[in-house]
């Protein structure tokens, strides 16, 4: 049943991808609600399919790398849909179900192979520790969603680019999504990291694991400490936040997502 889930979610994570992106290319805005309308509906199948995986014997472990990214994508999902209740930002869902998509395609496919696979369960700090980093990186993506997408939108504004009905949601919108998605993402991070430790501490008797994971989760855990202070302690200006948010997320990309496939 798990897996069918998984299955149906990332069906619907694709179906919302394809109506976002078809929606801000053509100025849609009925094909955008829909995209939002098929990310919520794969919110919902994406829970059912978590919640039928503690039916599994033995449980899969959330620790696993596909996993991860597919709780990660579901948790971005969820941010994105509570930020629309507070502010314009349909566009924003061309960038956020694609990444929804191939997270959820990495659960499904890892389910597939591994399922009935013998894997201890990990104990329940392990599980707190990764679920409050995926929420931090899943809010952390919204945020360099947000900004590249203010940074795109300013530009077109400045060149006197930007169309009357234009899709985009408006640079205050941009900006408000960016602050709130940056300060709740690096607060979960922050736990996620302190969960980590004591994890390890529990396990190991020791308050840093060390090797190549670790250390780069703690340099984009440093990273997003600077951005945050930038952000809320030195006021930065919107269009600089923005930027500051854009690149982050893709160092994070690279320091944390990208060496997972380094031996």
């Amino acid at each position: 049943m798990a897996t069918a889930l998984h299955d149906a979610t990332t069906l619907a994570y694709l179906l919302a991808a394809v109506a976002a992106v078809l929606g801000l290319a053509l100025r849609l805005r009925a094909a955008q609600r829909a995209g939002v309308a098929l990310l919520a509906l794969g919110a919902g199948l994406h829970a059912a399919a978590f919640w039928g995986m503690h039916a599994l014997s033995p449980t899969p472990s959330l620790t696993e790398a596909p996993l991860a990214a597919s709780l990660m994508a579901w948790l971005a999902v969820v941010s994105f849909l509570l930020l629309l209740l507070r502010v314009r930002g349909l566009a924003l869902s061309a960038l956020v179900a694609p990444g929804a998509f191939l997270g959820a395609l990495a659960g499904a496919l890892w389910l597939r192979i591994r399922t009935g696979a013998g894997e201890e369960m990990h104990p329940a700090l392990a599980h707190l520790h990764v679920v409050l980093a995926s929420a931090g990186f899943g809010l952390l993506a919204v945020a360099g969603a947000a900004g590249a997408l203010y940074l795109a939108h300013h530009k077109s504004i400045k060149e006197h680019r930007a169309a009357p009905n234009s899709a985009l949601p408006s640079l205050e919108s941009l900006d408000r999504a960016n602050g709130a998605a940056l300060a709740l993402g690096f607060t979960l991070l922050s736990l996620g990291v302190l969960s980590g430790m004591l994890w390890v501490l529990e396990s190991e008797g020791r308050l840093w694991p060390g090797g190549l994971h670790a250390n780069a989760t703690l340099v984009a855990w440093v990273i997003y400490a600077v951005i945050t202070q930038l952000r809320f302690f030195r006021r930065e200006s919107a269009r600089r936040a923005a930027l500051q948010s854009a690149l982050g997320f893709a160092l994070l990309l690279v320091v944390v997502v990208g060496l997972r496939v380094l031996p």
